[in-house]
């Protein structure tokens, strides 16, 4: 059997953190068994999709490196829809109601009123020709609903929830097509997941009743339902479910100088047994890629966390990976100086600006006669080798500075800063006349 997934995204915005993990476990799902990783456009609701969102879709799964191996947008599809939905009511599965919307909240009402459950009545199923025809002859149009089998409870083996039982009559008949024509979620995804022959699907278990409702769905059309994974949902680093993780997008993280890959590799393990891990590409990630590692405790997102796990990766990133990223003229060694104090990519800007400067730098009187003098010793060391250790081993000895009092107010003076790279590795690319040149000025 091949291995064949789908990520289902409604084209109405960018993707955020809940859907591009959703994308991952579906994308390394196929990938790890050699299959396919189909992009499904859910885009029945046209005024809410746009092309606009289509694409931006595109290209955040593009920047994440989840290329799909295919594409499909249901609105091209309405005609087997409908033929679903004919072929549904040949065997009655499907049947017209009339109640508004008004009236089908006071019925919920009522019945929550009663301590019951809000489950629709099938009143509808009680009408006659005549009354039907009535209710249309007043301008009223039906919505359709899917009518659930009660014979025997709806059962199936999650591969992360485990066994799945639930009792269709507490359920409400779903509606799947509504009074204007329009499509809702359920039936459309189920008459797409058998003509694609998606084998796995993937997603959160805030839609387990709908898999339920679904795999009647798919019996009812003689086809075999997939197999189903049903995640624990994100939460916030807080512990309750946080709003901010909904419109936490790919926008935000490139704003915020994250690479793809710390974004996937924190999505692709949180959650799960395994530790979330720097690594250097997809692979790792797919190849432990498992659904029997996954908990069934709410997933914990923090940004914090994934600020940190950003700055390790990237203090592994080859130059050749950042080069088309880093500022005009800085090379591989500046690059090797500068990575390991670096949160993300962008902060080497700020460093490449040190190097060639200039930089602000006021020194204290105290360290005024030592500047001066650490100016006229750097005019005479051999800069060949080793420029700093030389410095600092020719002004520990004339001056008789030692520790912080000799190593800060150099710093200071050749860098505007009190941290950051080694000095015995940035002072070579400042460079001779600008390290005299600083040292000078701070002194002045």
């Amino acid at each position: 059997m091949t291995v064949i997934t789908r990520f289902a995204p409604a084209p109405t915005g960018r993707l955020h953190v809940g859907n591009i993990r959703t994308a991952l476990h579906n994308w390394l799902w196929a990938r790890r068994h050699g299959g396919r990783f189909i992009l499904r456009l859910d885009d029945t609701d046209r005024e809410r999709s746009s092309e606009a969102s289509a694409q931006g879709i595109r290209d955040d799964l593009a920047w994440l490196g989840l290329v799909p191996d295919e594409e499909h947008r249901q609105s091209d599809r309405f005609h087997r829809y409908e033929e679903a939905l004919e072929r549904l009511r040949a065997i009655g599965r499907v049947y017209p109601a009339y109640e508004t919307a008004q009236e089908l909240d006071l019925k919920r009402k009522v019945l929550l009123g009663r301590a019951k459950p809000p489950v629709y009545d099938r009143a509808a199923l009680e009408l006659s020709d005549a009354e039907r025809e009535r209710l249309e002859g007043e301008g009223r149009r039906p919505h359709w609903r899917f009518k659930l089998d009660h014979s025997a409870p709806i059962e199936w083996t999650d591969l992360i929830r485990g066994h799945q039982h639930i009792d269709p009559s507490l359920l409400s008949d779903p509606v799947v097509r509504r009074e204007d024509g329009s499509w809702l979620y359920m039936l459309p995804s189920a008459v797409d997941d058998i003509d694609l022959a998606v084998t796995h699907v993937v997603r959160g278990e805030d839609h387990v009743t709908n898999t339920a409702l679904q795999i009647q769905m798919f019996e009812a059309l003689s086809a075999a339902p997939p197999a189903f994974a049903h995640e624990a949902l994100l939460v916030g680093s807080e512990g309750k479910l946080s709003k901010r993780l909904g419109s936490l997008g790919i926008e935000g993280m490139q704003e915020a100088g994250i690479e793809p890959i710390a974004l996937l590799a924190k999505l692709a393990r949180i959650g799960t047994s395994l530790p979330v891990e720097p690594v250097a590409s997809l692979k790792p990630l797919t190849q432990t890629f498992d659904f029997v590692s996954f908990g069934r405790a709410p997933a914990r997102f923090d940004m914090d966390e994934l600020a940190g796990l950003n700055a390790r990766i990237v203090h592994q990133l080859p130059f050749e990976a950042v080069a088309d990223r880093l500022p005009s003229g800085m090379t591989a060694e500046a690059w090797e100086v500068i990575r390991p104090n670096l949160k993300s990519v962008g902060e080497a800007a700020d460093w490449w600006h040190i190097v060639e400067g200039p930089v602000e730098a006021n020194a204290g009187d105290q360290d005024r006669e030592f500047l001066q003098a650490a100016a006229e010793e750097a005019e005479r060391l051999d800069w060949s080798s080793a420029p700093w250790s030389a410095l600092t081993t020719a002004l520990k000895a004339s001056t008789g500075r030692t520790g912080k009092a000799l190593f800060l107010p150099l710093r200071r003076a050749l860098t505007g800063r009190e941290s950051g790279p080694e000095m015995a590795a940035l002072l070579p690319l400042i460079g001779r006349e600008g390290s005299i040149k600083r040292l000078r000025a701070a002194a002045a």
